[in-house]
């Protein structure tokens, strides 16, 4: 079974975004392989707002063949833009899509969309770049809300700019 994989960036205070989704703050570093860690992934889910973000002039395309779902309650289902829209059961279609065959499924954003799928036992990984910065508000790591959810340290990784990646596996309490 593949797994969902919630990988982001969040400031060191806990926000994935500013108050008005600006994403400026995040800074780059040459050092991350990205070829390597796309490479573990095929398809990426994403809520609305953060679709909208990368939809923006200036934002990288995602990778040639990857599948692109964005769950929305306010946008109706159905393709476009090269992207599968779902308005209803985000749980349901996740889980179709981890029995499926291939690679990884990258959980990009945002919070309300990762504390839905926490609740559902539906995240096997969350992976955190922390940039060092404070933001004091804006959109956090995860929905107000959201269950508590155990994690398991699995390791880390640090960089010359001062991010760190945060790497856990969820523990899934047994059925």
């Amino acid at each position: 079974m593949r797994q969902v994989r919630y990988r982001v960036a969040a400031s060191l205070d806990g926000y994935i975004a500013g108050v008005k989704g600006e994403v400026d703050w995040i800074v780059s570093d040459r050092s991350v392989a990205w070829g390597e860690v796309y490479a573990g992934f095929d398809t990426v889910l994403l809520g609305r707002r953060t679709y909208e973000l990368t939809r923006q002039p200036g934002a990288p395309p995602w990778p040639l063949g990857w599948r692109v779902y964005v769950f929305s309650r306010t946008l109706s289902s159905g393709e476009r833009h090269g992207a599968t829209f779902v308005a209803t059961d985000a749980a349901a279609r996740v889980r179709a899509l981890r029995a499926e065959d291939g690679r990884d499924i990258w959980l990009f954003g945002g919070g309300a969309l990762a504390g839905s799928l926490l609740a559902a036992g539906l995240v096997d990984v969350v992976e955190v770049t922390i940039v060092p910065v404070l933001l004091g508000a804006g959109i956090p790591l995860l929905a107000a809300g959201a269950l508590r959810t155990s994690l398991r340290f699995t390791g880390s990784q640090a960089y010359p700019s001062g991010i760190i990646t945060l790497r856990y596996e969820v523990h899934h309490a047994a059925a």
